[in-house]
């Protein structure tokens, strides 16, 4: 296994477009995979699950930059708040109002991206269009003064048809792009996961949350 996963990593971030971050998604993986990355010189890690995520936290390193890419519910935010660098599931305007108030118990700014469902399945959660229009308008977003949203997050549905996945990430980047307008401080695009990040990338994405390129099958 040695040196195996640096090796997928330097390949990987070789490939990839100046300016775009690459969080490694290392969800089910063990400390030494982890460690693997980190001293290959990568910092930045996503994780689905609260108790994987704070429990990798308090064992690894300080300086990594830990991301919740999962469906966070309301209940477990405060577990992150103290120390989460990048909420990237925000999916409703509930949970950035959690966010929002633990971030002041926690005395920190909260970056988020918020997850739009693009996917044409109805498993993906997310804001749709009249929810984001909604936020956008409402004023809501100003009044929280500890959640800082830093652009959008989606999933593609999972399928071969690269017209489809093409598709719903244009739809996303256009949402992004109305979202910019707005609000000039947003930053971030996030779509593309192993299996259609080269099509996300294209479409205007400058994040990724690619796992098994870099770890290989889940555990």
């Amino acid at each position: 296994m040695s040196m195996e996963i640096a090796k997928r990593l330097a390949e990987l971030k070789e490939s990839l477009p100046d300016g775009v971050t690459l969080v490694a998604v290392s969800k089910t993986k063990d400390d030494s995979a982890i460690m693997e990355a980190y001293e290959a010189g990568h910092r930045v890690f996503g994780e689905n699950r609260v108790q994987e995520l704070t429990a990798k936290y308090e064992r690894l390193p300080k300086d990594i930059q830990w991301h919740m890419i999962g469906h966070l519910q309301r209940n477990k935010v405060k577990y992150l708040a103290p120390f989460v660098s990048l909420i990237q599931g925000v999916d409703s305007p509930r949970l950035l109002r959690e966010i929002d108030k633990r971030g002041r118990q926690a005395g920190r700014v909260i970056d988020c991206l918020l997850q739009v469902h693009i996917a044409e399945e109805d498993s993906k959660f997310g804001f749709d269009r009249e929810e984001l229009e909604e936020l956008l308008a409402g004023g809501s977003l100003r009044e929280m003064e500890h959640v800082r949203v830093r652009g959008m997050m989606g999933m593609a549905t999972f399928t071969d048809n690269t017209a489809q996945v093409r598709r719903e990430f244009a739809s996303l980047k256009a949402l992004y792009d109305r979202w910019l307008e707005a609000d000039p401080r947003a930053d971030i695009l996030s779509m593309g996961m192993s299996g259609d990040y080269r099509i996300a990338l294209e479409e205007g994405s400058n994040m990724v949350r690619i796992g098994s390129s870099i770890f290989g099958a889940r555990d």
